[in-house]
């Protein structure tokens, strides 16, 4: 790997990590998105899963509400690790112009949602049926692209959770979705020592631009800047979306 290539990603890192600072999301969608304008998703996925998996981890346990969650959540995680290992066939056997397509419409979709931030909330009833339902379709697009926003992010967010609740609850779902999707890159053979040791590697970066996010969160807009991110989301997503036509 180029001297070049290696400046890149952890640049790509520390990006990432920076926007999941300040918005407290954002890693996999942009590290997933910048990656995969250099190398397949496959490889993107695998190097992303340990930087992805311990900012997460950090995130799960930043308030009291842990056994909470998960008691409450546990079918849907469920119903995402299923989705997310049967469906990681699709990342690696799809034709990379294509599933860079599919990441692309995932990521506009959930920027353009985000953007307009419908005000919906999900009653007790509803929500027993619906989360296994939202797990098992977040399981698949997350199998798929690499990516591991939709739906279940706005599903989440339609919960009636508390502002910490919502973190921990989003890092449970982010770190259910590592986890799953490490597993069917492993058993698809996509996931390797030399990716491990890369992935390892990216961790430091992406912790230092959590940490700068989270300093930068103090001083500015939060809203503002989520704003630009998510637009950026969508520039980013056209330019995979256009790929398989260029």
């Amino acid at each position: 790997m180029s001297e070049q290539l290696y400046i890149y990603l952890l640049l790509i890192f520390i990006l990432a990590g920076f926007v999941k600072g300040v918005t407290g999301m954002g890693l996999p969608t942009v590290a997933m998105g910048l990656l995969g304008m250099i190398m397949p998703l496959p490889s993107a996925a695998a190097l992303l899963v340990i930087p992805s998996f311990v900012t997460n981890v950090l995130q799960l346990f930043t308030g009291p509400s842990v056994m909470l969650i998960i008691r409450r959540l546990w079918l849907m995680m469920l119903l995402i690790l299923a989705g997310t290992v049967a469906a990681s066939s699709l990342l690696i056997s799809i034709n990379p112009a294509w599933s860079a397509f599919g990441l692309g419409v995932a990521l506009i979709v959930y920027a353009v949602f985000a953007l307009v931030s419908p005000s919906v909330t999900v009653s007790q009833a509803r929500e027993k049926w619906l989360s296994p339902v939202i797990g098992g379709v977040t399981g698949v697009i997350t199998g798929a692209t690499g990516v591991f926003v939709m739906p279940a992010v706005p599903f989440l967010q339609s919960l009636r959770f508390s502002k910490d609740e919502l973190v921990q609850a989003l890092g449970l779902s982010f770190t259910v979705s590592t986890v799953a999707l490490a597993a069917g890159l492993y058993l698809h053979n996509a996931f390797r020592i030399a990716q491990f040791s890369l992935s390892f590697m990216s961790i430091l970066p992406a912790l230092a631009g959590m940490w700068l996010g989270q300093k930068v969160r103090a001083r500015i807009s939060a809203t503002r800047f989520r704003q630009c991110f998510l637009l950026f989301l969508i520039v980013l997503g056209m330019e995979l979306i256009l790929r398989p036509f260029i």
